[in-house]
């Protein structure tokens, strides 16, 4: 028995923070960290920020429809703890397996797309998610998540293909196009334009030639231009962005509520639990709207908080993806900075909508906005940037302890 707590002594490892208290107070350097704690501390001070405004949000609704004011904030901490234990879970997961299995993940995408469009749930005229038990699945989120790492793998095997010939260029195009036409059919454009926008991101830091960019980026606007055109209920949503005050109590009547809370809130905020326009006034206060909420109780300070918090995760993001290219990980490269120009222009697309500066596309604020689907699939794409920075440490610890040696 001696023996065996003689061993377990040996081979006892302190907390890298005991580590660290231990080093200062010897006088001698500490151990390099082999996770990045910016990025863990913002996205869980994200999460934070968004399971307190999801509460204070949705207590009016939640009390309306269920008789319980706490129904919302409940389910959103359940969510909140079923994304940490995923993304502990998927922070184990070497990134070579994400690069064999990228295109397992992108046929899983297309049945799930296909399933949800027969056996699907259909919720405020969308059908988006399939039912599993008490758990709804929003497909489109998986989606995103898989289709990046599938052109993350595809930018590895046909890099030269990419740079080289237009061909190689289509190819993912193509790919694309079959996912967009079963995203429009559900409908979920705001889905598209996400995934069209870090698609062309993530082709044009693999090379892709600039008229080959720029006829991408003049068809898929030429598209989307379409899609609004020749659909109703989105030219309402553009027309009613232009001018939300000419139809005040009709197509504009989200926008102007949510102007009307960004207003009250001024600087400083109502207050926490403050909000007027959360009282039935403003729809989808605690989803799609949640940071018009957060600035009418915590004003621009709180905004900017928010923004500040997601901006560092995003450029974050996009520094792992730099540093992955420079150090020839490229898949590791390609797939952080899709998920960093992802993050980047949803959250844009998200605040920019609630403030009148964009059209109404019904994404949510990552890692803020209830919605379970989002939070575990998001809480996975930052996992995974945290697991492609921890094996880069990794491999500099060795290289450094190979050459002390």
């Amino acid at each position: 028995m001696m023996a065996t707590l003689s061993q377990w002594r040996s081979n006892w490892t302190w907390p890298a923070w005991t580590q660290l208290l231990l080093a200062r107070t010897e006088g001698r350097p500490a151990a390099p960290s082999l996770y990045d704690g910016t990025l863990i501390t913002c996205a869980l001070a994200l999460m934070a920020t968004g399971l307190v405004m999801v509460m204070s949000a949705s207590i009016p609704e939640a009390q309306k429809i269920f008789g319980n004011p706490y129904h919302f904030a409940i389910r959103h901490a359940v969510f909140l703890c079923i994304a940490l234990a995923v993304a502990g879970a998927i922070l184990h997961v070497p990134m070579y397996r994400w690069q064999q299995g990228n295109s397992l993940l992108l046929l899983i995408a297309f049945v799930l797309l296909v399933a949800v469009l027969i056996i699907g749930k259909k919720v405020n005229g969308s059908t988006r998610w399939l039912a599993l038990g008490p758990i709804n699945i929003q497909v489109a989120e998986l989606a995103k998540l898989f289709f990046f790492s599938y052109l993350a793998g595809y930018l590895v095997r046909r890099h030269d293909e990419v740079r080289e010939n237009v061909k190689g260029f289509l190819k993912p195009l193509v790919v694309f196009f079959f996912l967009a036409c079963l995203l429009i059919m559900q409908p979920d454009l705001g889905t598209v334009v996400v995934m069209l926008v870090t698609t062309m991101g993530m082709l044009f830091l693999a090379g892709a030639k600039l008229w080959q960019f720029a006829a991408l980026v003049m068809t898929g606007v030429g598209a989307v231009v379409l899609l609004i055109m020749f659909s109703p209920y989105r030219l309402r949503r553009v027309t009613s962005f232009w001018d939300p005050w000419a139809d005040p109590f009709g197509s504009g009547y989200q926008l102007t509520q949510s102007l009307m809370a960004f207003g009250r809130g001024s600087w400083t905020g109502e207050g926490l639990g403050n909000s007027i326009q959360k009282l039935s006034y403003l729809p989808e206060a605690h989803t799609d709207f949640v940071i018009a909420i957060l600035a009418e109780e915590l004003g621009f300070i709180g905004v900017v908080g928010v923004v500040l918090l997601l901006s560092v995760i995003v450029f974050r993001g996009l520094l792992i993806g730099r540093e992955a290219l420079n150090n020839e990980r490229y898949f590791e490269g390609f797939l952080a900075s899709g998920i960093g120009i992802w993050l980047c222009f949803q959250g844009v697309v998200n605040i920019g909508a609630s403030a009148g500066l964009l059209p109404t596309k019904g994404l949510t604020l990552p890692l803020v906005s209830y919605g379970g689907s989002s939070m575990v699939i998001l809480s996975i794409a930052i996992a995974v940037l945290i697991r492609i920075d921890h094996e880069m440490r990794m491999a500099n610890v060795q290289a450094v302890g190979g050459r002390s040696k």
